[in-house]
């Protein structure tokens, strides 16, 4: 008996994951086909995509069922929903990925050598804006050497972190907006991330749709507000006023 449990502990072992990729989604039915395809070749190398869905109204869910190990709903706002995935998740090394934001393919084996030793703790990679204007070049270099500086980084930039200092911080906090830059300030009380050059594609639509500049002086604003102790649900208000003008 003792030597079938043995050998029934090392299958699912076997089995288990070394990296979860939980991707937090609202409507993103135009975006998440093309987030989760390049996916598969994770999927084939034995790690999981949780997409963890915030109540959406368009065909996001029925979108992305065949193409993640697992579709969960969760109540809305990215920080619930992302510690959600996490608690649904069972890889060592926990990726959160934006719905318009894609890895690039060498991501997969520096990734597994992460899991694989748990080195580090936590990290990013550089990120790299999808559309052509000149200025884009610019803020994605800006926010690159901006977060290596301070060791602060965005979800734009696909953070991934070991469970063990995950489980360390408690998760994310229950913000409506900023959770990642407050994530980001605990963890790094802990240890310097690893800011990888490697770049995930993250869309400009955000920038493109509110004025290039503006969006940058509109966030660095918010941010500011945020670090003087303005309360994130009046900062995430603000947002959407402003993206529904």
């Amino acid at each position: 008996m003792g030597v079938r449990r043995v050998r029934a502990a090392a299958v699912v072992a076997r089995y288990m994951p070394d990296i979860s990729i939980v991707i937090p989604v609202l409507d993103e039915a135009r975006e998440i086909a093309a987030c989760l395809q390049p996916l598969q070749t994770w999927r084939a190398a034995g790690h999981e995509v949780i997409v963890v869905d915030g109540g959406s109204s368009d065909a996001t869910v029925a979108l992305a069922a065949p193409l993640a190990d697992r579709v969960v709903v969760s109540a809305p706002g990215r920080a619930v929903q992302m510690n959600y995935g996490a608690s649904q998740s069972q890889g060592r090394l926990l990726v959160f990925l934006h719905a318009d934001t894609s890895l690039p393919a060498a991501a997969l084996g520096v990734l597994e050598q992460i899991a694989l030793i748990e080195a580090g703790g936590w990290g990013r990679f550089d990120v790299t804006l999808s559309g052509s204007h000149w200025g884009l070049w610019i803020i994605a270099a800006a926010m690159n050497f901006r977060s290596r500086m301070t060791g602060i980084a965005t979800g734009d930039q696909g953070i991934f972190i070991t469970r063990r200092m995950f489980d360390s911080v408690g998760g994310y906090r229950d913000l409506a907006l900023m959770e990642d830059i407050d994530l980001c300030t605990r963890l790094r009380t802990l240890a310097h991330p690893q800011c990888l050059f490697l770049s995930v594609t993250t869309s400009s639509r955000r920038w493109e749709r509110g004025g290039i500049f503006t969006t940058v002086l509109r966030m660095w604003w918010l941010r500011l507000q945020f670090f003087c102790g303005v309360d994130s649900r009046q900062l995430a208000d603000c947002y959407r006023a402003v993206r529904e003008r």
